[in-house]
């Protein structure tokens, strides 16, 4: 007999049974679902809703559950439907009518809020350690390379000449962007359910306010049907989780691209890479390809779950019990590639030469070239044409700008002089942009020290 059977004078028929369990995926909330019974069990000791005597029994019993769960002593039950009743009907095996009285003045739908909410809260805290460290490596990296000049771009056509300390600190302000937002997910989902019953809260003396100070939340819901059908906190973590991985996914594309034979900016280092069956020679930065192609998966959990709740009457509804195998997808899927992602950035090799020669190429010395010409005293718009017909020239002859005569400069515009060659050296391009935020290595340096001081901070 189920713990709701009582309506019932049928046993629910088999499929059914297995269509409606939820416990190979909510099991892994046991630890939360008993911490939450415990804090409940002693308030109703503590309020004189059950007996102190009772009270302690179960919450006694509850912690050697969680014990024997952990040594590997139980095994959960489908009959049983959810890790909520599996550890109430295993309770109630252990010490009878007591372990009955602990669901006093709670219902599944709010035991079930109060769980995935302290099974986020932990998750949450988990990923952005992962980041945090991730953000640190950025910065060894970012440090390395100040002096390392690559090719920047826009369309993927080379534009201007910065450094990989520049290009990797652009990331390094993504994932911090994810921190900010897995912290702002938090206070969301620091707010504590339980007391809301099944939607109306209940006729019981219950003390909420102490048992959110027990399990450490902020604070109580304000309204019980919210309480028990609110769902923004999951959607708001799918969402947070689809923007980190999109950054992985952003940055994997580029190293797939850097570690071709075209570009050789890097090479993956062989832990990080696996070869071909047919061809010998193949070394194939798969760590970057899988990344990138399990973004769409963690795209579809984000989906699924809005989805699922954009037409939702309140209050709870069998499908809200969807969002769990959505978002601990997600979070499997990002707390498996933040780590590898890492690996792959910590041992790849620079090849800074191969970054420099880029550099050289595409004219990215051609905006440096008009702002010489504007420091001259030439209108913008008119450096800016000039420099489209000296590149014309270049491309024409085969030259690079660096490469021309002076003859050559003065036949694009008489105001040029022997200057321009320091002005259109790599290094000036980018050491002359020496603004907040710009990559002239002193800037990069201060971006790198307010990084520090961020990770420092948390």
């Amino acid at each position: 007999m189920k713990l709701w059977g009582g309506r019932f004078s049928k046993n629910t028929d088999s499929e059914v049974n297995d269509f409606n369990s939820s416990i190979r995926f909510d099991q892994r909330m046991y630890r939360q679902d008993i911490k939450g019974s415990i804090a409940h069990a002693e308030m109703l000791g503590k309020c004189g809703i059950i007996s102190m005597e009772d009270s302690l029994l179960i919450v006694k019993t509850l912690g050697e559950i969680l014990a024997d769960i952990e040594d590997g002593k139980v095994e959960f039950m489908i009959d049983a439907e959810d890790i909520h009743m599996n550890i109430e009907t295993i309770l109630i095996k252990r010490i009878g009518d007591a372990g009955k009285r602990l669901h006093t003045g709670r219902s599944r739908n709010d035991q079930v809020a109060l769980d995935i909410r302290m099974y986020l809260k932990d998750e949450i805290i988990n990923i952005k350690n992962m980041l945090i460290s991730l953000e640190n490596t950025l910065l060894t990296l970012a440090k390395e390379h100040t002096d390392t000049i690559m090719p920047g771009y826009t369309h993927l056509q080379k534009a201007q000449p910065i450094t990989l300390a520049h290009h990797t600190m652009a990331y390094f302000e993504m994932f911090k962007r994810d921190i900010m937002r897995l912290d702002d997910c938090y206070e969301r989902c620091n707010i504590m359910p339980l007391g809301s019953g099944a939607l109306a809260g209940t006729t019981y003396p219950l003390d909420r306010e102490f048992v959110a100070e027990k399990l450490g939340f902020k604070d109580v819901t304000l309204n019980s049907l919210d309480g028990v059908s609110d769902r923004d906190f999951v959607i708001e973590l799918a969402s947070a989780l689809s923007i980190i991985i999109m950054h992985l996914s952003r940055y994997s594309e580029e190293l797939i691209l850097w570690n071709t034979n075209e570009f050789q900016f890097v090479e993956m280092d062989d832990s990080c890479s696996t070869g071909s069956s047919i061809m010998p020679q193949k070394k194939n930065p798969d760590v970057a390809e899988l990344i990138r192609g399990k973004t769409g998966r963690v795209y579809g959990d984000l989906m699924s779950i809005l989805t699922t709740m954009k037409g939702i009457p309140l209050a709870y509804n069998k499908d809200m019990q969807e969002d769990k195998e959505c978002i601990f997808d997600a979070i499997d899927t990002v707390e498996l590639c933040i780590p590898v992602f890492e690996k792959m950035i910590a041992t790849m090799k620079i090849n800074k030469d191969r970054m420099y020669n880029g550099a050289g190429g595409g004219f990215t010395n051609a905006t440096d070239a008009a702002d010489y010409l504007v420091k001259k005293g030439m209108p913008f718009r008119e450096a800016h044409e000039v420099i489209g017909k000296m590149v014309i020239y270049a491309i024409e002859s085969g030259k690079a700008l660096s490469e021309f005569t002076m003859e050559e400069f003065k036949n694009c515009s008489t105001i040029i002089e022997n200057d321009i060659y320091e002005a259109i050296d790599l290094k000036t391009c980018v050491e002359d942009r020496n603004i907040i935020g710009g990559p002239a290595k002193q800037a990069v340096m201060a971006s790198i020290k307010k990084g520090e001081d961020f990770i420092v901070s948390l």
